[in-house]
C-alpha cells in the first residue's frame, strides 16, 4: 500500500512537470514568432524616410500584418508612433498572445526615430 502511495505521488509529479514543460515551450514558440513579427515590422519602419513615417503617424492604422501565424493562433501585433520632441519619435511594436489558463502575454519592442538617424531597440517581455 506505502509502495503504490509513493509511485503514484512520482507519477503525479511527473505528469504535472511535462504539463508546464509543454505551456513553457509553447510560451518560447510565441515569443520567438512575435520577437520576428516585431522586429520585421521595426526594420520595414526603418526604410521609411520621414515624411512617409509621419503619414503612417497620422493615418492612425496601429494594426500589424501578420503574413503567416498558424491557424488557430491568438497572436496579433500593434505598433504607435508617438512624437517625443521635435526631430525625434518613439515607436513601439507590442505582440500580444494568450497563453496557458488564459493568460495574457505581451512582448513589446521600442525604438527612437530621428530625422537624421536612429538609435537602437529596447525590448521587454512579460
Amino acid at each position: 500500500m506505502a509502495a503504490s502511495c509513493v509511485l503514484m505521488v512520482g507519477l503525479g509529479g511527473t505528469v504535472l512537470t511535462v504539463k508546464n514543460s509543454l505551456q513553457t515551450i509553447s510560451h518560447a514558440r510565441y515569443l520567438g514568432a512575435a520577437s520576428q513579427i516585431m522586429q520585421s515590422e521595426l526594420e520595414r519602419l526603418r526604410l521609411r524616410n520621414w515624411s512617409q513615417l509621419q503619414a503612417i503617424q497620422d493615418s492612425g492604422d496601429t494594426a500589424v500584418a501578420i503574413a503567416a501565424i498558424p491557424p488557430g493562433s491568438n497572436l496579433s501585433c500593434s505598433r504607435q508612433i508617438r512624437d517625443l520632441r521635435d526631430g525625434l519619435k518613439e515607436i513601439t511594436v507590442e505582440a500580444r498572445w494568450g497563453g496557458a489558463r488564459g493568460r495574457i502575454h505581451t512582448a513589446r519592442l521600442v525604438t527612437r526615430y530621428a530625422r537624421n538617424g536612429l538609435n537602437d531597440y529596447f525590448y521587454t517581455s512579460h
